[in-house]
């Protein structure tokens, strides 16, 4: 499934991933393939994406995330650099 990450001012992420797991706000989720249709809100937290053997994390301040047709649109409010 495409997964793209934006926030107000840049394109941080857009490529094919496995699963995405987000920060929701009643509780972590995990997406994977042929997904049924969603949107939710996220709050501040962890986004985790698996490519192949890959592991990607990103920090966001919150957000919101569509689910539509293995297509996955992350609207973050921000990127939190690692603490």
């Amino acid at each position: 499934m495409l997964l793209e990450i934006y926030t107000p001012d840049q394109k941080v992420f857009e490529g094919q991933v496995d699963s995405a797991t987000f920060p929701g706000s009643k509780g972590s989720f995990q997406v994977l393939n042929n997904h049924a249709p969603l949107i939710s809100t996220l709050e501040k937290g962890t986004v985790v994406y698996k490519t192949n053997n890959n592991q990607e994390r990103v920090n966001i301040g919150g957000g919101v995330v569509e689910v539509l047709n293995n297509k996955v649109v992350l609207l973050a409010e921000s990127i939190l650099k690692d603490e």
